[in-house]
């Protein structure tokens, strides 16, 4: 993946900020293990789930059950945003990541994603063909391929925007 330049905002962006550089957005999305999943349901409503997510090769990977909400929204719409960051005011960075989800079915490439579910959040799944399974219930993963990433910094406060 090439790496994408920063876009500073200055209109909200406190005087003299800089742009975080891609590397420690990418870091950000790497170590975090919680994400906001926002879709939006077939009558227009918003529909925001926390979930974890894994990043890797340049994509968020996420999975939900088969009967979910989320899984209904994305059938529909597979447009999405996948946010991360810090409950703090004064410090950290925020990550908004925009993109659309295209199912993975793969399964050489779901077989490494449970692997690194595991390795990363101590949550092991079986693989079946196309599909995650906690032994109960059969999950969809799904990748999101960043088109847009914005990047809020606080203490110093900006906000940059990446594009794919």
């Amino acid at each position: 993946m090439t790496e994408p330049a920063g876009e500073l905002n200055a209109d909200f962006s406190q005087p003299g900020a800089t742009p975080p550089p891609w590397s420690r957005v990418a870091a950000m999305l790497e170590e975090a293990e919680i994400f906001w999943l926002s879709t939006v349901r077939g009558d227009g409503r918003p529909h925001v789930t926390p979930l974890p997510a894994i990043w890797d090769r340049g994509a968020l990977h996420f999975c939900t059950g088969t009967e979910e909400q989320k899984t209904k929204n994305l059938g529909r719409d597979p447009r999405c945003v996948l946010t991360t960051g810090t409950n703090r005011l004064r410090s950290g960075l925020d990550v908004v990541v925009e993109g659309t989800a295209e199912r993975i079915v793969d399964h050489a490439r779901l077989v490494e994603l449970a692997a690194l579910w595991e390795s990363k959040l101590d949550w092991p799944f079986e693989v079946g063909e196309d599909t995650f399974s906690d032994g109960i219930h059969t999950a969809w993963v799904y990748a999101v391929r960043p088109a847009k990433v914005l990047a809020f910094g606080k203490g110093e406060f900006s906000q940059t925007r990446f594009r794919f």
